[in-house]
């Protein structure tokens, strides 16, 4: 009768980093989980997803690299500005309804942007959430129509500068069209056209599902050098927030 082969020394490498790697992406998760809780339970001026976009149970990332896994650093990247090789990105979670996220937009980032990115200090990274609806889903899918001609930041800019001080802004197609053509879009057959492209619309659900996956409910959130921080704080506190970051960097 034969007996089961005892591994080799390959097998029983390749099985210990497996496991290595499963581990250090557990704590990676585990450790971004309590991040976000803190931030939020401490954070003010932010806006909550409603119940049923609470998080779910995902797998964990695969492995460890120098970056977080929510940190993209591609030169290419439409939805980011600052140098790719900035010590510090600062990743920002954001719904174009959510009022609090047009106040930080309107009233902290160009500070930010000056001070920090400007400088090279700071690369800002934005990922989109559609939180509040349709509404929200729809303005995001624009925002990236408004991305693929490069004019991602300036859309933000008249979206977030028309919206109300408090209350969901109202974003209907048609004024999705307006905001293109107000900051001069150059395409605009090809931006509405692109408000009904089903990939982008798949884009910003995989974001937002991606969120509520590391556990990001309310926005804006952010988050710097491991550290996160949550709601539209005014600029003192975002330039303590940056300074600690780039001054681990040494």
């Amino acid at each position: 009768m034969s007996t089961p082969a005892e591994p080799g020394l390959k097998e029983l490498q390749s099985k210990v980093t497996f496991y290595r790697r499963l581990t250090i992406g557990l704590a990676l998760l585990v450790a971004f989980l309590a991040m976000v809780v803190i931030a939020q339970l401490t954070g003010s001026g932010q806006e909550k997803a409603p119940l049923a976009n609470k998080p779910a149970a995902a797998e964990s990332p695969a492995g460890a690299a120098q970056d977080a896994p929510y940190i993209r650093r591609d030169a290419d990247d439409p939805m980011a500005i600052g140098d790719v090789d900035a010590p510090v990105v600062l990743v920002q979670w954001t719904d174009m309804r959510c009022p609090f996220c047009a106040a930080v937009h309107r009233d902290t980032l160009p500070t930010v942007i000056q001070e920090y990115v400007d400088s090279g200090k700071v690369r800002l990274e934005l990922n989109d959430v559609s939180f509040f609806g349709e509404e929200s889903e729809t303005a995001a899918v624009a925002a990236r129509a408004a991305a693929a001609q490069d004019m991602y930041f300036e859309y933000l800019d008249a979206v977030f500068g028309a919206a109300p001080g408090t209350g969901h802004a109202e974003l209907p197609r048609e004024k999705l069209i307006a905001f293109a053509e107000e900051v001069g879009i150059p395409d605009i057959a090809k931006f509405t056209a692109d408000l009904d492209d089903p990939a982008l619309r798949t884009a910003v659900q995989t974001s937002t599902a991606e969120a509520q996956r590391l556990g990001v409910s309310a926005v804006p959130f952010f988050v710097a050098d491991g550290t996160a921080l949550s709601g539209a704080q005014p600029i003192a506190i975002f330039r303590d927030f940056l300074d600690n970051a780039v001054d681990s960097k040494g």
